[in-house]
């Protein structure tokens, strides 16, 4: 069985871990640099690309299996972490969003926050 919910995915990394004895070295500071690390090798995939080869990264089937699995190893070290430190990262995404929205309204000219707005103002 397959589980594709975040709290099941979670699950199934806290027994990964747990089976292999991890967790002493799943601390806050090392998921974060791991989660870096990661980040930085999706990165790396894109590093030389022009916008135009970038667009196209998933057209290589040896590429696109290697951006999946970097995604992956991101989304698995973000998990583990909002896990260890008790973060919901879908409530975590909402709540972003909403203050986003009420930074960035419809029609400010991009680059623009609420808060520069109130400042040029004032």
């Amino acid at each position: 069985m397959t589980e594709l919910d975040v709290q099941g995915l979670q699950r199934r990394l806290a027994e990964f871990a747990a089976s292999r004895a991890w967790q002493p070295y799943h601390t806050p500071k090392n998921l974060a640099a791991a989660l870096s690390v990661e980040a930085a090798e999706l990165l790396e995939i894109f590093q030389w690309l022009t916008p135009e080869e970038a667009d196209r990264v998933m057209d290589d089937p040896e590429t696109a299996h290697r951006v999946a699995d970097e995604v992956a190893d991101v989304l698995a070290y973000l998990l583990q972490f909002c896990g260890v430190l008790g973060v919901d990262p879908l409530e975590a995404l909402s709540a972003k969003i909403d203050r986003n929205e009420r930074r960035f309204p419809v029609g400010r000219p991009p680059g623009r926050s609420a808060r520069q707005d109130r400042h040029s103002s004032e």
